[in-house]
């Protein structure tokens, strides 16, 4: 039972609450930490801190757990799941982050261990972790050489499965990278909202402030924050001159290549990060028509439009399959997917995906993207994106679409991007171990204009 009166850190309480509501609840844990902390008062230092012990305990969980039972005296001796997370956290602190002194983490996670448990409890995890400072030589690996999975999964904490399919896709170090990359604290990253600012004078007022940036390598007006990045309350977010978005997930806007005075149709829409930067790139002239089935997401691409100043855009509540309309000049198709390009943005991702929710997708996404080909004029460009890695939901999706829809060809993105996220076959790929970007996938189709009769093209359907 918890002691009363022992003192602790409340920050640290909230996060191992949290964490309880990540396992127990099957919570996201960016849901997790929003229930819980909603009716406290914590400052934005407080909330960041948080962050960075919720996330990164999640996402290493398999390796702390993997560690902490080279310091028990019973291994297999089952714990409370209060404990289980006090522990976690302790050795997060301990081993994975570089500003937390070894004593705090230590005394606050005995504090933590009399708060929500016992006094037995408390100095078990002060045994524990004096421990693991004294002798952290103790924790051995599987031999990377003859278990490559088991030691890749358990050293960069991720599932068996998807390690396995890393190394069915990439060679080794490449494999090693990846995982180590989707480990690291996410960067954040805001798109210039060329409608209301220009790409120097934000550069401008970003040197200003002293907030270090790097330009994006493919998008040049997406802007990368070297660390902490800007406040979502900025008066430059607040005003719509930028708007948070992943260069990665602008990449399908401009492969899209929508032209002013087009008509646009963005199938999966809300809440607006592509469908407002087409409108951009649109300079604001023509129709977008932006179709979701969330009403709630639905009415944040209206506020978001608003906000960047963009009123091209007709709103649509509906479901994709069912909708009805067209044809357009230019579709865009963004399709649920796993997800696996953002695991380093999403902690709790790699521990709630598994491959029945590949095949399922897989599933969905060949019949939305016929769906979408019935609503592309004869001349006109349907885009297919998605921010997962796995080949069964981007390049398998595509191959086997062409094989069923004879009037689409497949054109190369090298027209629109650098070689080095270009595949041979013509697909843009990203992954989250380059150039700042999360993993994407995006193919450009474009549907074979008619031919008349006297075997040209019809210029008014190109």
């Amino acid at each position: 039972m918890p002691e009363d009166g022992k003192k602790f850190d409340p920050v640290r309480a909230a996060v191992v609450e949290i964490l309880g509501r990540v396992e127990n609840e099957k919570l996201s844990s960016d849901e997790a930490i929003y229930q819980t902390i909603k009716n406290r008062l914590f400052s934005q230092l407080d909330l960041r801190f948080i962050r960075q012990l919720v996330n990164g305990t999640v996402k290493l969980k398999r390796r702390l757990d993997h560690d902490i039972r080279f310091f028990l005296s019973k291994p297999s001796e089952n714990m409370s799941a209060r404990l289980v997370n006090i522990l976690r956290l302790g050795f997060f602190q301990l081993f994975f982050t570089d500003r937390i002194p070894d004593a705090a983490a230590v005394s606050e996670s005995v504090n933590l261990a009399h708060f929500f448990c016992d006094t037995p409890r408390a100095r078990l995890v002060n045994a524990v972790l004096r421990s693991a400072l004294r002798h952290p030589e103790r924790v051995v690996f599987r031999n990377r050489i003859e278990d490559p999975i088991s030691y890749l999964a358990d050293y960069y904490s991720y599932p068996d499965w998807f390690v396995s399919y890393c190394l069915s896709e990439f060679k080794y170090g490449q494999v090693e990278d990846l995982l180590k990359s989707m480990n690291q604290p996410p960067q954040m990253s805001v798109r210039v909202n060329s409608l209301k600012a220009k790409e120097n004078d934000i550069a401008g007022m970003l040197d200003e402030k002293q907030i270090k940036y790097t330009r994006g390598k493919y998008l040049p007006e997406f802007f990368h924050f070297d660390s902490g990045g800007i406040s979502p309350d900025d008066e430059l977010i607040r005003e719509g001159q930028i708007y948070i978005q992943d260069e990665s997930a602008g990449l399908a806007v401009r492969l899209l290549n929508p032209k002013q005075n087009q008509s646009v149709l963005d199938m999966a829409a809300a809440p607006g990060g592509k469908t407002t930067y087409a409108a951009a790139r649109m300079r604001n002239k023509g129709m977008i028509t932006a179709v979701d089935k969330s009403r709630p997401r639905l009415e944040l691409l209206i506020e978001n439009s608003q906000r960047l100043g963009v009123s091209i855009i007709n709103p649509v509540l509906a479901d994709n399959k069912e909708f009805k309309g067209g044809p357009f000049d230019r579709v865009l198709l963004d399709v649920p997917c796993t997800g696996w390009g953002n695991a380093g943005k999403h902690s709790d991702l790699r521990w709630t995906k598994c491959p029945e929710d590949v095949h399922k997708l897989s599933k969905l996404q060949a019949n939305m993207l016929d769906k979408a080909a019935r609503l592309v004029k004869p001349g006109g460009v349907l885009v297919y994106s998605t921010c997962t890695i796995i080949r069964k939901e981007n390049d398998d999706i595509v191959e086997e679409f062409l094989v069923r829809n004879r009037d689409f060809v497949l054109e190369s993105a090298a027209e629109f991007f650098d070689a080095d996220i270009v595949t041979e076959r013509g697909f843009v790929k990203t992954y989250p171990n380059k150039q700042n970007l999360s993993g994407a996938f995006a193919a450009r189709l474009k549907k074979k204009p008619i031919l008349k009769k006297n075997g040209g093209s019809d210029p008014s359907k190109l």
